[in-house]
Order: structure tokens, then sequence, then C-alpha cells
């Protein structure tokens, strides 16, 4: 028995280049980074441009909610992490420690950190109850950090994706990590944790056209999924869903069954490259950030073929 699933365009926006997408956890919101140093809120429920800023005259390469905050951060090109209040669209708090861009950002669920990932190597805990002060750099990687995530079933860990072509698994409490996974045969750029039957995996998306998943515990990969013919720039397991999700450089998403890992389907949104991947819990929408825009899509599952 095949599972299948019907995707429908719920709203898709013409914008300026998106590399970055979120989904607020409560409100109808879509948080869009732009190449342009613009982050913008858009309501996908009326489909219209809620608030919108020119933050830097640098790409905004990651931009999160810390919903709990009313807070938006967001970082840039110029080195600087950004933080709004999104009610006001004022401005908290302004700073740069990194030596380079910075790629990415992760918002701990519970704890007030946050952490980023640059291209000068390095990732840092910063914590905002104190200021925003560094708590922690954390380094091990040999070339651009490409993206972080926090471990949903332990965030006292995370993991990241680099251009030296690993994947490193770190504590918060230190600056080591606590193991490498190797294998991909070019960069990694995306990284993320997925949990099916109690059993934990990573999933991580390369430059050499595949995404690979990772049995968490033996620290072998299980599954190596072929199909794209570009980089493989975002990755994630749908939180409702049975399906891992890939976007690429080669302007598709891949839908991949997440039990046998097979090929569903491949959506091409006619928007150019795809950077980014959206999504929330409770939800069966899926947000995705392109060179020519961004667009929602509701998925259903069908009956099974």
């Amino acid at each position: 028995m095949t599972l299948s699933f019907e995707f429908e365009h719920e709203f898709v926006q013409n914008t300026a280049r998106v590399k970055s997408v979120d989904m607020h956890p409560t409100e109808p919101w879509i948080l869009l980074g732009l190449y342009s140093g613009t982050i913008s809120i858009w309501n996908y429920q009326t489909k219209t441009e809620e608030k919108s800023l020119k933050i830097s005259e640098s790409p905004v390469r990651s931009a999160k909610f810390i919903a709990r905050e009313n807070w938006i951060v967001a970082a840039t090109d110029d080195k600087n992490i950004h933080v709004y209040n999104y009610d006001k669209m004022e401005k908290i708090v302004e700073f740069a420690e990194h030596k380079d861009y910075i790629r990415s950002l992760a918002v701990h669920p519970v704890l007030p950190y946050v952490i980023s990932a640059s291209d000068d190597q390095v990732l840092k805990l910063w914590n905002w109850r104190k200021g925003w002060s560094c708590y922690e750099n954390f380094e091990g990687h040999s070339h651009y950090v490409m993206q972080v995530a926090f471990n949903p079933k332990d965030p006292s860990t995370f993991a990241s994706a680099s251009l030296d072509g690993t994947l490193k698994i770190w504590s918060l409490d230190s600056s080591a990590p606590n193991f490498t996974l190797e294998g991909h045969q070019k960069g990694v750029n995306c990284v993320d944790y997925f949990i099916t039957n109690d059993k934990q995996y990573l999933l991580s998306g390369s430059d050499d056209y595949t995404a690979k998943v990772w049995d968490y515990h033996s620290r072998n990969c299980v599954q190596t999924l072929e199909g794209h013919e570009n980089n493989v720039t975002a990755i994630c397991a749908h939180p409702e869903l049975p399906i891992i999700i890939t976007a690429s450089e080669d302007s598709t998403v891949k839908i991949w069954d997440a039990v046998t890992y097979r090929l569903q389907t491949t959506l091409n949104f006619g928007l150019k490259r795809v950077w980014s991947i959206g999504y929330k819990k409770g939800s069966s929408q899926l947000a995705f950030g392109c060179d020519q825009g961004f667009l929602i899509v509701k998925i259903s599952e069908g009956r099974p073929q």
C-alpha cells in the first residue's frame, strides 16, 4: 500500500529573492528574509503583506519568529544580528560578533537562546535574558557553517551542517562537537531532525545533489535520496505527515515517503531556485522561499494506492 498526497497551492506571491521563510506558531503569518535586505510578514489567510522593513543593504539569509517575546531575529550579510518587536516593527537590538556572513539562526524552544551559524566557521550561542551576550563559541568545522537546528527530543543538543562536507552534533555546555557524521561527497547545506516510531534520525542535503537519512544513535547513513539535478538547499520532515521534503537549486521540491524513502512526487512552482522550507506543528501547510517569490502549499493525504 502506497500513501498518496494531494497538493493545493493556497497562496503564491512574486517578490524579491526569498532566502528564508518561517511560519508563526499561532498567527496566520509567514516571515520572509529577502535577499534585498528586507524582512516582511505576510498574512496567508488575507493574502496581504502586513509588515515590511528594510533592515540592511545586505541580504537577509535567516529570519525567525521568537513568538513568546513577540520578536523577529534576523541575520544579514553585514555580519549583524537584528532583533525587532514585530507588533511595532521597532528595533530591540543590533549587534555583530561574527567575522563573516551569518547563514542560519535557530531559536531554542524553551530557553532564551539563539544559535547563529556563520561563514567564519563558528557557531555562537546568544542569551537574550543576559543582554544578548555570547555564552559559547562552537568551533570544529573547517568551512562555512550553513545551517543549525536544535534537537526537538533533547534541546540541550543541536546539529550543524557545513560546506566541509560534515554534520556535527553539539551540546550547549561544550565548545567541542560530540560527534561528526561524514558521507556526503560535497558540502552540506541543510540539516533537520526527524523522529518516527520513537526513533531519531537526522536529515541532510548537499551540493552533491543528494539528501541523506542518518540513524542518530548508530551514526550510520541508512538511506541516500537521489533525484535532484542541482544542490539540495533545504530539507525537513513534515511534523504531521509521514513525508520528507527536499528543496533544490534545480527549481524543484521533492516529496519522499518517510517510511520507505521512495520518491512520491516532484513539484515545480515556476519560481526558479528554492532556498527554504517553513512548517509548523499542527498544520498541513508548507511554505517555500524561492528566487522569484514564495508560496504556501496545503498537503492532504489522498486515498492509498
